[in-house]
């Protein structure tokens, strides 16, 4: 394990070099065991791909042996023992995403298509027929990075991104595919979209995906698609 400071608020530790099922289940084990810990002085614990970023209130331990950082390092280190060396079990949650593919609703699914070297309907069976692993939560609030992409699906981003993606889009990264939950910029290919919400700022957790969780996209009709939302 590898710690860094992340400004004076946050260390970063770095359990891997790979973004892969087993490097998760230990930056999950690991966060795992830094929550179990209780410590005060954390504010938040942030796990993805192969690193685990803790926040912490540097206040609450200005009077600790060689300041707050190196205190915090001290809990993750005791942490890391733990936590030992076996990964945290993935997958134990498996969340269907219903999605409407292509016309309005997937404006990039004919570029995808056609730089992939297939049909739009093999693009679909491809997407909805794999599962996924949530890597990590980020960009914008719920937004999901998600592994297990076939490779014949992958494409790069666009040159421009666009100024507004509409929410619900399902989108190809490059070897990733995700789902944008609020209007936001993006420069994902996008190929379908969903009316499930995946970020509800009044519930707890907000977030409706989280690392570790499995994925599966399910292709739904227009119609199915107006019903529901």
């Amino acid at each position: 394990m590898k710690l860094q400071p992340l400004g004076d608020v946050a260390v970063v530790a770095t359990l891997g070099d790979a973004i892969d099922p087993e490097t998760l289940g230990r930056v999950l084990a690991f966060a795992s065991a830094v929550g179990a810990a209780e410590s005060k002085a954390v504010t938040d614990i942030v796990p993805a791909y192969a690193t685990v970023t803790v926040f912490y209130d540097s206040a609450a331990l200005h009077d600790q042996p060689g300041g707050a950082y190196e205190a915090v390092c001290r809990v993750l280190q005791a942490c890391a023992l733990k936590a030992g060396a076996k990964p945290a079990a993935l997958g134990a949650r498996t969340v269907e995403i219903p999605v409407c593919y292509g016309e309005d609703y997937g404006p990039d699914i004919d570029l995808v298509a056609e730089h992939c070297r297939m049909g739009v309907d093999e693009v679909i069976a491809l997407h909805s027929g794999a599962d996924y692993l949530v890597h990590a939560i980020g960009f914008t609030p719920g937004f999901p990075y998600l592994g297990g992409l076939p490779e014949a699906l992958k494409v790069p981003r666009k040159d421009t991104p666009r100024s507004r993606v509409p929410a619900g889009s399902v989108a190809i990264g490059n070897s990733q595919t995700g789902v944008y939950p609020m209007p936001s910029p993006g420069g994902w290919q996008i190929i379908g979209r969903t009316p499930m919400q995946l970020f509800r700022p009044l519930k707890d957790p907000a977030s409706l995906l989280k690392p570790g969780d499995r994925v599966r996209f399910k292709p739904m009709s227009p119609g199915d698609f107006e019903l529901w939302r």
